[in-house]
């Protein structure tokens, strides 16, 4: 889990989406843990988002809001949902050269999810989490601190996926909260392109692959559970200036849902 026409940055419009089996050739520059460059600068947004289920199901509509600071963006995907379920997610982080995660702030609650969730993580690798069960009403907590590599990028999937470069598989680290913090890597291949439609005018986005790497340990026990993560997929219109067009996985736990743009209407 990175606004207008899309000033190709983010313009939030619902496209119909034709798959064009054209591949790409994969190639993966960085061998050891590192920041992603930055090669398209982040500013201010205020996006419009619709959320559904991997079938089409409505589930709620969002806001993304990114606001530049002095040597920061601060960032925050919000959605609310019809049974008062939120998933509130806000992340800082510096763009000088490198992408870099500062904080990261992550509120889920409500029945569209298996448990409450709380997250605090920041660049020092201080964490907080705290989770609340909904089927007894339990409540644990976590707290201490992890060491954390340079590209560790909880909530900026985005952001990251519309800055690598033409063909590039890349790997980078998240920080998944089990609740118990652990560190995996997500890799980011471009398996195809896809065309979609601005009205009658088509755009060309490349499907990006994630795919979770786990530590050999970790990928037992959660085979064994039957809780292997599932890959995630992203698409980004890369002509010109990068727009983000659609992510399809889980949000930060649980099921597999759709995240799209979507356009305001106007009332009758």
């Amino acid at each position: 889990m990175p606004l207008l026409r899309p000033t190709r940055v983010h313009a939030w419009l619902t496209l119909p989406l034709l798959v064009t089996g054209a591949a790409i050739q994969q190639t993966d520059r960085r061998t050891e843990p590192d920041a992603i460059p930055v090669r398209y600068s982040e500013g201010m947004v205020h996006g419009f988002l619709r959320l559904e289920t991997a079938s089409g199901t409505l589930l709620a509509y969002g806001d993304l809001l990114q606001l530049p600071k002095e040597r920061s963006i601060e960032s925050r995907m919000v959605f609310h949902f019809a049974d008062s379920s939120v998933f509130d997610e806000r992340v800082t982080f510096s763009q000088h050269g490198v992408f870099t995660m500062e904080e990261y702030h992550l509120v889920q609650k409500g029945p569209a999810f298996e448990r409450d969730l709380e997250v605090t993580l920041t660049r020092t690798g201080l964490y907080k989490v705290i989770t609340k069960s909904h089927k007894d009403g339990k409540v644990d907590q976590d707290s201490g601190t992890l060491t954390l590599p340079p590209d560790v990028y909880n909530g900026m999937v985005v952001t990251i996926a519309k800055n690598l470069a033409p063909g590039d598989t890349q790997t980078v680290h998240l920080v998944a909260f089990t609740p118990k913090p652990r560190l995996i890597g997500l890799q980011f291949a471009p398996v195809g392109t896809t065309r979609v439609m601005l009205g009658k005018h088509p755009e060309t986005a490349v499907h990006y692959k994630l795919k979770p790497r786990l530590g050999t340990v970790t990928k037992l026990v959660a085979s064994l559970l039957g809780k292997d993560p599932p890959d995630s997929d992203a698409w980004i219109v890369t002509d010109g200036v990068p727009a983000f067009v659609r992510f399809q996985g889980p949000m930060y736990s649980g099921p597999v849902w759709r995240l799209s743009l979507a356009s305001p209407t106007w009332p009758e």
